[in-house]
């Protein structure tokens, strides 16, 4: 079955940036409407930025002007470029997607999560 997968976590300091990738596990023949969510420890899983096919993006107040999502059409592969990262920014990444195949649509597919340590 069709899942998305992450990448791209890892540790900096704070005033660092990371980028995420975020693709389907199987070639796809688009990414639809998607968020990226994150999961702080001991909270709920939010919605940080979401983006739909057309290129149209929406964020959360707490990311405005650092965070920035992107794709790549070519690969269906979408990004999420964390620029001047918080120690509140820590947290498991997660993208969520809908996405087209040749056969299906799958809405609401969701990835392993990465990990992304903002800390001096």
């Amino acid at each position: 079955q069709v899942h998305m997968v992450e990448s791209g976590g890892g540790v900096v300091q704070p005033g660092g940036s990371l980028r995420l990738s975020c693709a389907a596990s199987r070639s796809v023949l688009s990414i639809n409407a998607m968020g990226w969510y994150r999961q702080a420890p001991g909270k709920e899983r939010e919605l940080v930025a979401r983006s739909t096919l057309g290129g149209s993006t929406d964020y959360t107040e707490s990311v405005k002007g650092r965070f920035t999502v992107s794709r790549d059409y070519a690969s269906n592969t979408v990004y999420l470029q964390m620029n001047s990262l918080k120690p509140g920014d820590t947290g498991v990444y997660y993208c969520n997607a809908d996405i087209s195949t040749l056969y299906s649509t799958y809405l609401g597919l969701w990835g392993q999560g990465t990990l992304v340590t903002v800390s001096s």
